[in-house]
This record gives structure tokens, sequence and C-alpha cells, in this order.
């Protein structure tokens, strides 16, 4: 694949955290037809040069590619797909979801077929899709199973006769190409994310690669750790592979997974700055809907060119990595014990956060065996959606324990860190530690002393939130799921 060189800048995806409904929407949720309106309007209108394409956990729609070039044959002529602008797929886990574990083959087999309708109307031999997303990734293993078998069994079959003594499958059906696809982990967990490097340098193995993509996960972890254990957890991560490429001689090219909540990566148009700043070494940004659906267009599109403007630059290195990983043990044990005792009250919430696609969410990491405190929770957007639309920011939980010192550390290596949550102390409402219980309501007042920060609130979602509190204590949810919504678009995320 070394006619790829073009590596993306900004990859716009399908994360439903949009409070805002697209113009080309018909309604509140994305039907799969119009995900194919929204790659276009993320690559001809926002400047997207990259689109992830989700089949995990949701029906597989195989015919995108001629979906995309007879729908919008002007642009795609001008920007040639798998040239100028790129089509991700993200695929099933079979590890880990065995229910579709058939359908990962089922996407590898429609890569060739992609390639045929992009042949005719290119009247070339560019590969409209070459790369795919593993979610989940825990080991080298996964990878190598993928990457092999659409070598050998996919691509590789082409010579091969079809019965014994028959023609090949090439002079039956044509050419199989590509030959290779890459594949990207998507790294989610802590002990996979504080062994990237090993995963990656295990799958470089034997394989002569013009470089590697990898993909860290930041709304999973900030999910089973806290957010402020994510973003270390991050940080170690980069670094270590940034050694990898170093000690390999090859790029090595991270993809971060921000979305606009900062539980989640506090990634929006009016901050990219400070994400650049922050996350230095990282090539390729996730845009997500609600960065593309509840800001100006116009601002967006300004914010992606910014980004595919910036320089990557090298990270910021990791002294005392023992220390960070100790911290980031000490959050995700207090975080634990907290999300332990609102299980009740998010899962309840959860109830009324408005879907945004019309389709069965991706599993991740929360869909299996693993979960909080062995509890089982909603995804990450509807767990954010859920807490601060009680007035409740969750980027509060799991720092009650720490110390004047550990602050101090935790600026030198994520220097947003009281920036972010400043902007998420905004949507805090003190009388909503009320309704918590009590050792939690204790926990996030002695959190609040310990940060010291004077956060402006916002007094339109204050008073949203003290609406919907009081709609909870009446069991009256005729109108949550609105004030919901309208708590959101004040926030300009979902969660």
């Amino acid at each position: 694949m070394d006619e790829h060189v073009n590596i993306p800048r900004v990859m716009s995806t399908q994360h439903p955290d949009n409070a805002h409904s697209p113009f080309f929407a018909a309604g509140s949720q994305l039907s799969g037809e119009e995900e194919v309106q929204e790659a276009h309007y993320a690559f001809s209108a926002l400047g997207c040069d990259e689109q992830m394409w989700d089949h995990e956990g949701k029906e597989v729609d195989v015919y995108v590619v001629p979906k995309l070039l007879t729908q919008y044959p002007a642009f795609f002529r001008k920007k040639k797909l798998g040239k100028n602008v790129f089509l991700t797929l993200r695929v099933p886990n079979p590890a880990r979801e065995k229910g579709s574990a058939k359908g990962l083959l089922e996407i590898l087999e429609s890569i060739p077929r992609s390639y045929d309708v992009a042949k005719e109307f290119y009247r070339n031999g560019i590969a409209p899709i070459f790369e795919i997303i593993l979610p989940m990734t825990t080991n080298s293993l996964e990878l190598n199973r993928i990457w092999h078998y659409y070598r050998d069994f996919v691509a590789g079959k082409s010579e091969r006769p079809v019965f014994l003594g028959d023609i090949t499958f090439r002079e039956w059906i044509g050419e199989i190409a590509p030959q290779t696809v890459n594949v990207i982990p998507l790294i989610e967990d802590k002990p996979s994310l504080l062994t990237a490097d090993t995963i990656v340098d295990e799958y470089l193995k034997g394989k002569d690669l013009p470089h590697q993509r990898v993909f860290l996960a930041r709304s999973d972890p900030a999910m089973a750790y806290g957010s402020t254990s994510a973003v270390l957890l991050l940080k170690v991560a980069l670094y270590r592979l940034h050694l990898l490429e170093q000690k390999r001689g090859i790029p090595i090219y991270p993809i971060v997974g921000l979305g606009s909540a900062p539980f989640r990566g506090n990634f929006t148009p009016t901050n990219v700055k400070s994400r650049l700043k922050g996350y230095p070494s990282v090539q390729t940004f996730t845009v997500q809907s609600a960065f593309k659906f509840d800001y100006p267009e116009e601002l967006a599109r300004r914010a992606i060119a910014a980004i595919k403007k910036s320089p990557r630059r090298a990270p910021v290195p990791i002294e005392d990595e023992e220390r960070i990983i100790e911290l980031i043990e000490r959050i995700s044990a207090t975080y634990a014990r907290q999300v332990e005792r609102l299980f009740p009250l998010i899962n309840h919430m959860a109830k009324f956060v408005p879907p945004r696609r019309k389709r069965k969410l991706h599993v991740g990491l929360f869909g299996y065996t693993r979960a909080v405190a062995g509890k089982r929770l909603p995804r990450a957007i509807g767990f954010c959606a859920s807490l601060y639309s009680l007035g409740i920011p969750p980027e509060l939980l799991g720092l009650a324990e720490l110390k004047a010192q550990d602050i101090k550390f935790i600026l030198e290596h994520y220097p947003n860190f009281l920036d972010d949550l400043q902007e998420a102390l905004a949507y805090f409402d003190s009388q909503a530690l009320s309704i918590l219980p009590p050792r939690v309501a204790d926990d996030l007042r002695r959190t609040l002393r310990i940060l010291k920060i004077d956060a402006t609130p916002n007094l339109i979602h204050e008073a949203i939130t003290r609406a919907l509190r009081n709609l909870l204590q009446k069991n009256d949810s005729r109108n949550m799921q609105e004030l919901v919504t309208q708590a959101a678009r004040e926030r300009r995320f979902l969660g």
C-alpha cells in the first residue's frame, strides 16, 4: 500500500453525540441513507479528509462506495476516493461480537467489489477502501487474523482454480484487489492502552509496511476509569508509540477519538488549538457529530482547516511513568466506588436520552462482560448526558482523593486539566448534590474544595436541570426527553 502516503488529519465519525439534527436529516435520527449524505457533507462542506464507516453493531451497508460515487459524481471526480479523501471501515471484532463475527467476512469480501466500482468510475486502479479499524483490540493476534485472512483467503484466492483442473478465480470473476488491507487497532481498555506499543510492535513483525496507524479511544477509557485517568492513559500510550516509531524506523500515526463533552475529550470547533497543543503527536483527530452539527458550519469548517494546516509534533516526554500509573489507579478506584453508588440514577436517566441514529449503537467496551464496579452502564454518550442533565458533570468523578501535589503533577502532563474542568463546571448545580447518595455528595464537595475553580454557571442550563430533577422526584416522565434535549442544545453536545 506504498502509494497511499496521504495520511488523513481529520476523521469524521458517526458517534451520535449531537444535540441538533443536521439540515439534511428528515427527523431527529439519521437513517442509513442519510449517513451516506453525511459522509459527502463531511468531505465537501466541512473539509474532512476521512470518514469512518461504522459496521460495528449495526446492519452492514456494503454498498457505500457505489452510493457515494453515483450520487455525488462531480465531487468524487475532483476529490478521488482513496487518494484525496478516504473511507475507513470499522468492523466487528469476532473475539467480542460472536453474533457479528461472520459479518466481518462479508465486509472483507466487499472491499474488492468496491475496488471494481471505483475502477470503473475512475478508469484506474485506486483502491477506495484499503484500511479497516478493529475495535476493542487487546493483542496482535486479533489484527494478524484479519490481515492474513484478507491476503490469503480474499485476495489470495485469485490464482487458485475454482475446482481442481478448472480456471482460476481471476479468470472466472476478474482481478481481486487490493492485495492487502491495513488493519488499524482501536485500543480501548487500560491494560491494552498501557501495552499499545507492544501490540503494534508484535503486529509489525514479518511485514514490510510503509507506516502503521493506531487508534486510541478516549470515551470508553473515561467511562471505565474516569476522564482524568483516560487522558493520562493516552499520554503514556502516545509516548510509548513515539518510542516504538523511533525503534522501528517506520512512521506510526496515532488517531485519537475525542468527543465534544469535556468528559470525552472537549474537542469542539472553538478549542482545537488547545487540543492540538495537548496531543502534539496525534496525526488524526476525530470530528464527531456534535462538532459537525452543533456549531455554525463556517466555524466547524475553519476549525477543521486549522487542524489540517497544523504540523504534527513530538509528544511531551513521560519522565515518571510509574507515578502516572499509580495516579491512574488511585483515580480509577475512587471513580469506580462513586459510579457504583450512582448506577441506579444514571441508568434511570439514560432512558430519556434521545437516540440520534436509526440503528443499534456500536457495542463497545461495556456491551459484553465489562462494566464499572461490576455494573452494566449505558454507553458513554448516554452516561454523560444522564449526569449533565441532572447538573452533575461527570468530569468531577474520581478526583476526591487528590492532593495539591497530585494536581500539580497532573498539570505537568495534562496542561488543560483545570481548563477542561472549568468548562464542565459551567453545567454544575450545587442543588443537585441533594439527590445523590450522601457519600458521593460529600466526595464532590471535597473535590470542589480541592480544585478551587471559579466557574460561571450557565443559568439557562441550570434552570433546565432543576426542572428535570423536579420531574424526577415527582416520578413524572412526560417531558423528560424534551428537557434532556433542551439542556443538550444549551451545552452544544448531547453527551
